[in-house]
This record gives C-alpha cells, structure tokens and sequence, in this order.
C-alpha cells in the first residue's frame, strides 16, 4: 500500500548524500532482520500458542497501526525508529510462530530466495521506476482481494488455495520494486530512510512467508 511517506516532496531535515541515505535504509532493515532473529532463537513458539488468540490479534494489530501511524507521520528520525521497532516487534512474533513449523533447512532456503528476489525488485525498481508507478493501484486492489478471498476460504470454505501464495509472491515483489523506486525519489534524510526502510521491511517480511510457505509444501 502507498504510503504517505513516498508523497514527500520537501524535507524538513538535512539532505543526505545517496550512499549514505542507502545505507541507512540497509542497516534499519538488517537491525529488523536481527530483531527478528533474536526473538525466533530466544521465545519458545510454544509459550506464544497460550495466549488468547483474539487477544493476540488486537495487540498485533494495534502495535502495527501505532507503529505505521508514528513513521508515517513523523519528521523525527527517533520517532520514526520506534514506530519501525513497533511493527518488526509484532511481525517477529508471526515469524516465530510460522518459522516453528518448517525444517530449519528449508527456512534457510527461504531467507535465501527471498534476498536473492528482493535484490532483483530493487534493481528493477531503479530502472524502471514509472513501470511500478504505474501498477501500484492494480497491485493495491489485488491485495485486497486476495486477503478478502483468503478469510472467505478460510472461515467458510475451510480450505486453502496454494496458487494465492504464488499470487501473494507476485503482489509483493511488486511492491518492493515500487517502494524502492519511490523511496530513492524522495528527499534524502535520515527520516525519510527509515520511513522507506519500514516500508520495505513489511514487503520483504510477507514475501519471505508465503516464499517459506511455498517451498515447505514442495518438502
């Protein structure tokens, strides 16, 4: 989904050069990979199934939405960091309960595609910039559709389709190319770097699942 970031067209910080303003998008998405990665080897993903699922749900989705709500609307590299933190905080919990269920070899395997795919979409993203411009409203309204098809199947059909992984995939592969493109023809700052990393990290994080999903079904 478009953020309200990626609508910047000012900058109320110091403008950064190129390589610094990558590479500060590079480490707040690897400081959320390590979060990340401290909570799957540190919380038993067994401890996690004896919460509440409801209310698990509402604390997951109210952090997201502080968290989102604090980046997006933020100008303060500090608040911006925290909202990011907010939002890897409650991912790390569904990857810990997902990742539990997988041969650690094919999560390997998972993490492996996915950098290998991520990297790819930010190429494209760099060239063709106006290309992902020009299908974000297409990959917005088939988002939308899936999750929609997906709850139907799910509390109605009580089934589920492995072609909407393979759709899912797409659906965010798109979207890494365009927040990428879009996140390099913004302002330069320090906020704006972690805005567009926090952006990217929800992309990379949902592709990376449905990529896991995919290859655990094929073991």
């Amino acid at each position: 989904m478009e953020s309200e970031v990626f609508k910047r067209t000012s900058s109320e910080g110091t403008v950064i050069n190129a390589h610094l303003y990558n590479f500060i998008i590079g480490m707040t998405l690897c400081w959320g990979f390590f979060i990340n990665w401290i909570m799957v080897e540190g919380i038993d993903p067994t401890t996690l199934s004896h919460i509440n699922p409801i209310l698990f749900f509402i604390g997951y989705l109210g952090c997201c939405f502080l968290g989102i709500y604090l980046f997006k609307k933020s100008s303060n590299p500090l608040v911006s960091f925290l909202g990011y933190n907010l939002v890897v905080i409650p991912f790390g919990f569904i990857i810990n309960i997902v990742v539990a269920q997988y041969d650690p070899q094919v999560v390997l395997e998972a993490i492996q595609v996915t950098f290998v795919v991520t990297a790819a979409m930010m190429i494209l993203g760099t060239l063709f910039p106006k290309f992902f411009q020009k299908i974000v409203v297409a990959l917005t309204i088939a988002l939308v559709l899936v999750i929609i098809f997906e709850l139907v199947s799910i509390f109605f059909l009580k089934t589920q389709y492995g072609i909407v992984d393979w759709i899912v995939v797409l659906i965010f592969c798109g979207y890494i190319g365009y927040d990428w493109g879009r996140a390099n023809q913004i302002p330069k700052t320090v906020d704006n770097a972690i805005d567009s990393a926090a952006a990217l990290y929800m992309d990379i994080i949902n592709l990376f699942l449905r990529l896991l999903r995919i290859m655990g079904r094929r073991k």
